[in-house]
């Protein structure tokens, strides 16, 4: 099973750039034809968080055409700068979306469960687990304890490290460790948000972070460091499940490079 996972394209209203300075729209575009180009092709897309980057209808108006067309079946959640409500009208009538409340939801499309977990607070930046959604996710991962399973969510539940990131991390993802702890099926936790590809230990599993299709925050590790991004090459995550070996994520750059020469 090959699921591609694109995060953080903050899609503007048409003519309209992200910052003022990066056109996101173009760059979620050229993601879009990236994934489409893989040979074989994914069985699935994760769109984990910040689908837009202030919540407007118009913007999701103009997400939906940008994905219009991507080949493969999409599951997301929504991030900080979405507007659940919005994001709900965005994607009504998909089977996967809950009508009310958290958009946390359980979806089964082939060798791999993907379980998203919506630790959003509305009108804030920085997540939480709550012990609702703790309990929720238990019990979800104890109803399939043999199931090969990632778990899908925006903000990451650990301090990175970097200053200015690690005020709007997940909060309280104690919860979240001890419950992944109890259920050694869950293969990898993907998340968003830091506009950079990290990985950890947690819970007795796999971290990883996605970069994100339209700017990289800057890695600045002093306490003191101020805020800051770089126009970087675009990236996405590919994740390859294989029965015997387990999951296996590629960090993917967005774009045309040299190549290919007949080395290896």
């Amino acid at each position: 099973m090959l699921i591609a996972q694109l995060s953080d394209p903050h899609v503007r209203p048409e003519g309209m750039l992200y910052q003022g300075v990066v056109d996101s729209n173009a760059q979620f575009t050229a993601a879009i034809a990236h994934v489409n180009g893989f040979d074989p092709p994914p069985d699935l897309v994760l769109l984990s968080g910040d689908l837009v980057d202030e919540g407007t209808d118009d913007e999701y108006a103009t997400m939906a055409r940008l994905l219009a067309p991507l080949k493969a079946p999409v599951l997301a959640i929504p991030g900080n700068h979405d507007d659940r409500e919005a994001f709900r009208r965005a994607f009504a009538g998909l089977s996967w979306l809950p009508e009310a409340g958290p958009v946390d939801y359980v979806a089964d499309r082939g060798a791999v469960r993907i379980v998203a977990l919506d630790v959003t607070l509305p009108g804030l930046h920085h997540g939480a687990m709550s012990e609702a959604g703790a309990a929720w996710l238990d019990g979800v991962l104890a109803a399939e304890p043999h199931r090969p399973t990632m778990i899908m969510m925006h903000q990451p539940p650990f301090d990175t490290g970097v200053p200015y990131l690690d005020l709007y991390s997940c909060r309280d993802g104690h919860r979240l460790a001890e419950v992944v702890a109890r259920h050694p099926q869950v293969e990898r936790i993907v998340c968003g948000h830091v506009h950079r590809f990290m990985q950890v230990r947690f819970g007795g599993t796999m971290l990883c972070t996605a970069p994100s299709t339209t700017t990289a925050i800057a890695l600045r590790l002093r306490p003191e460091a101020k805020p800051a991004s770089h126009v970087e090459p675009p990236a996405l995550l590919l994740h390859h499940w294989q029965a015997g070996v387990g999951l296996i994520t590629h960090f993917v750059p967005i774009g045309t490079f040299p190549g290919p020469y007949p080395f290896a």
